[in-house]
């Protein structure tokens, strides 16, 4: 199991009060270091300067999309293996699918509850640490 209170986790959500809410759900969680961005370019500076543990990750934000946010991530070599956990008010397959092909790693459809919330982070940071440590995972289930 990771201890994820050595994690550091970005959260890209431009509602304030969401934003707020899945800081919580991560401080409850025991997640010690969290760093927020409000819009998609706000997050695409903070990754080139830091590489998180996990990016939980709005699909619908002002400026840039979350799809574009992904793609940006999954294009840089130096933050292969990050975890993108995309959150959604829009839960059709097509989104679904649409952030599986840009490389999202676990799919959120809000309103979701703290459990469903804990079980993606758990699991995505796990999965980082195994693939840090030299082992094979596949477990991408957006």
């Amino acid at each position: 199991m990771v201890d994820v209170s050595q994690q550091t986790v970005l959260v890209v959500e431009d509602s304030p009060l969401f934003r707020k809410m899945v800081g919580e759900f991560l401080h409850a969680l025991g997640v010690r270091h969290l760093v927020e961005a409000s819009n998609g370019r706000a997050a695409i500076e903070q990754l080139a300067h830091s590489r998180p543990d996990l990016v939980c990750l709005d699909l619908t934000l002002p400026d840039v999309s979350g799809y574009d946010v992904c793609e940006y991530i999954r294009g840089q070599s130096e933050l292969e293996g990050l975890p993108v956990l995309m959150i959604s008010a829009r839960g059709t397959l097509l989104d679904r699918a649409q952030a599986e092909e840009v490389g999202a790693d676990g799919y959120l459809t809000k309103p979701f509850t703290q459990e469903e919330f804990n079980q993606q982070v758990v699991r995505l940071l796990a999965r980082a640490a195994e693939l840090a440590s030299g082992g094979k995972s596949d477990v991408r289930t957006p």
